[in-house]
């Protein structure tokens, strides 16, 4: 049996994945297969190289850094994340919290992550082979929030955030790599749907010089919903096994608050209990 995990991401708010994954390794789970989208990608990254705990500084200390994130960032170089020095400084060997990529590379697991490509509004999946030590472009393209960040160049084309394009990787997981069964870790409710409103006017800030996440800007929520709709179907099927907070403790996107991270870290951990049951394990 072909097993999965998806983390989709959603900025500060994964810390909650986090939680789930760390749990994961503490009870030996092994995945043959996992797909990140954004944060998403950088919380599968830590757990395919076995480096427990390894993410909550992330959320809950460095977040707080003029260097992390903020405005002087945004006015200086045009993105409020500075996705070099948390994926660069912070995470390259010799930094503050190096990601263990020897290890990545000795892992079984296939690795993939979700990127957007700014102009044509494509997903791109990225996998080992693109990155190496001290390059870990792939895990900055998907990180790259739009509006808030320019997007990030990385082999010669300009990408934004993986969960513009494919938010809910679950074709990918499921039809293309084709796996038996996945656990899903989304970062709000199971039942929360999309909104297109605000999305709708942040996609026209976008239009003229990245036409292509304009339009998967414009038509993300719906998207969504419809992916979320096919992962519950997979879930009544016993395919999939859905793992979401029951609140978001107030956290957002790119909201800082060190009680509310911690709060979705324990939720995570807490809810991965689920898991070994789920696949059989």
């Amino acid at each position: 049996m072909k097993t999965g995990v998806i983390d989709v991401g959603g900025g500060m708010r994964d810390i909650y994945g986090s939680g789930v994954l760390d749990r994961c390794l503490k009870m030996g789970i092994n995945f043959d297969y996992g797909i990140g989208v954004s944060a998403g990608s950088a919380n599968i990254a830590s757990y395919m190289s076995g480096q427990y705990k390894r993410n909550i500084p992330f959320y809950t200390d460095y977040s707080y850094r003029k260097e992390y994130m903020g405005v002087g960032n945004f006015l200086r170089t045009g993105s409020f994340l500075d996705l070099d020095y948390i994926y660069g400084t912070l995470s390259n060997k010799g930094g503050e919290n190096p990601l263990d990529y020897e290890a990545m590379k000795r892992s079984p697991m296939k690795y993939v992550i979700v990127a957007t490509d700014a102009v044509t509004g494509k997903p791109r999946y990225f996998t080992m082979e693109d990155m190496k030590q001290d390059d870990y472009g792939p895990i900055k393209c998907s990180s790259c929030v739009p509006i808030v960040n320019k997007p990030y160049g990385f082999q010669g084309r300009l990408y934004h955030d993986g969960g513009l394009s494919d938010p809910i990787p679950l074709k990918k997981a499921f039809v293309e790599e084709k796996c038996d069964k996945c656990v899903l870790i989304l970062t709000r409710p199971r039942d929360y749907l999309r909104t297109s409103d605000k999305d709708k006017r942040r996609a026209l800030l976008l239009k003229r010089r990245y036409p292509g996440s304009a339009r998967r800007l414009e038509k993300r929520a719906e998207l969504y919903n419809r992916q979320l709709d096919m992962a519950q179907k997979l879930e009544a099927a016993g395919r999939l096994l859905i793992i979401a907070p029951d609140s978001i403790e107030g956290m957002g996107m790119l909201k800082k608050n060190k009680a509310g991270s911690l709060a979705l870290y324990k939720k995570g951990w807490h809810d991965a209990g689920r898991i070994p049951e789920f696949l059989g394990s």
